[in-house]
């Protein structure tokens, strides 16, 4: 099954310390590179989340943001950093005295300084548990996306591969009837000029001909790629590099056709191919 490597995941969940919240995005990569933001509780935990990331993703750059919103409560007060205040207020009334202003102090000046008020201290083995708890369900989710969208990307390519047999099979069909127009070729011309050719000159020359214009081999190519791609799509585990390989053998093949094209519908089947090859390759870059 093929997986894409886009997605988006987000999940919360609620404890008498607080809110949890993760949110996972994820892009094209050529391999897994994961960012985390994580709040100052929780930093301690980042190479733990790595691998649970890693577990599940195996390619695209993941930013892996979690938010923590605390509970204020009895158990959580805040807590006044007394000596800082008393530190404060010398200062405060050392300045006063030095700039003869008699003015009170407002108190919410003191407590937006930093450090005046702190947060008393929390256990952070239930928050981190509960963090990674909440970040494999979100993993989870994120790794069924990418599920879903690699499916219709394997239907897509599916179709493409089903064209590419199609257009194959009609130029191989059209390949007698196409020698035999260049066979014809020749001799017209012999006649336009009213030479007299050396039989089996003409036939050795005409010989050259069909083998420059013979493309069996390219067309067993193609079909042995779409073949290998049918298979690849079929695995249990990231094809997104093999199957971008395979785009570029397709798209040699399709060059090669259109170098020997003998006529005008082989250089518009060729064309034809080189779409749906671009089509496929286009997706395959968002292939795990």
């Amino acid at each position: 099954m093929l997986h894409s490597m886009t997605g988006f995941a987000r999940d919360s969940s609620e404890s008498p310390i607080g809110t949890l919240t993760w949110e996972l995005r994820a892009v094209n990569h050529r391999y897994l590179d994961v960012q985390f933001k994580l709040p100052d509780e929780l930093r301690p935990q980042e190479q733990a989340f790595r691998q649970i990331v890693a577990g599940r993703l195996k390619r695209g750059k993941v930013e892996a943001a979690c938010h923590f919103r605390r509970q204020f409560d009895d158990a959580t007060e805040l807590e006044l950093n007394r000596e800082l205040v008393d530190v404060l207020a010398k200062r405060l009334g050392e300045i006063a005295d030095r700039l003869d202003d008699d003015a009170d102090v407002d108190p919410m000046d003191v407590l937006r300084w930093p450090g005046v008020i702190r947060q008393a201290e929390i256990d952070t083995g239930p928050l981190a548990e509960a963090a990674t708890e909440l970040l494999s369900r979100a993993v989870d989710a994120m790794a069924e996306m990418r599920a879903s969208e690699g499916g219709r990307i394997a239907e897509m390519i599916e179709t493409r591969c089903a064209e590419i047999l199609t257009i194959a099979d009609s130029v191989r069909a059209r390949m007698p009837a196409v020698l035999e127009a260049s066979r014809q070729k020749q001799r017209d011309r012999l006649d336009k000029f009213d030479v007299e050719a050396d039989p089996e000159r003409l036939e050795v020359e005409l010989a050259l001909i069909a083998q420059k214009l013979d493309v069996d081999e390219e067309i067993d190519r193609l079909a042995s790629h779409v073949e290998e791609i049918r298979t690849t799509l079929a695995k249990d585990e990231p094809v997104g590099r093999r199957l971008d390989f395979l785009m570029q053998e397709l798209n040699r093949e399709a060059n090669t056709l259109g170098s020997k094209s003998g006529d005008a519908e082989t250089t518009k089947a060729a064309v034809d191919l080189k779409v749906l090859i671009e089509q496929m390759r286009e997706q395959i870059q968002n292939i795990e």
